[in-house]
């Protein structure tokens, strides 16, 4: 028989899991920073591609703001917020990117 005590604690687990997954939700495509040093980056299912080089991540829907932790190489564990400014634009703490595709 399931106490509530498990019960809480299984639905507690199962809402945590399910926060985190590899859809990239609306960052889904490719984004472009302009600027002097532009750049293109791609957000795809469990995977993001800068320069040509591809990572796997793990995203997680806040609000207007996509958490992407990065789950292998030298940047696992590294986790960064990208906040959407509208449904074709979205910044970080740093650069301001448009979406091309």
């Amino acid at each position: 028989m399931i106490t509530k005590i498990q019960s809480l604690i299984l639905a507690s687990l199962l809402l945590l899991l399910s926060a985190c997954s590899g859809d990239p939700g609306p960052l889904a495509g490719t984004w472009e920073k302009g600027g002097m040093t532009s750049m293109e980056i791609q957000f795809r299912n469990g995977e993001t591609e800068v320069n040509g080089v591809v990572k796997k991540v793990s995203y997680e829907v806040q609000g207007d703001d996509v958490i992407v932790t990065y789950e292998e190489g030298f940047a696992k564990g590294a986790v960064m917020r990208y906040t959407m400014t509208g449904p074709d634009t979205m910044r970080t703490e740093t650069n301001s990117y448009q979406r091309v595709k």
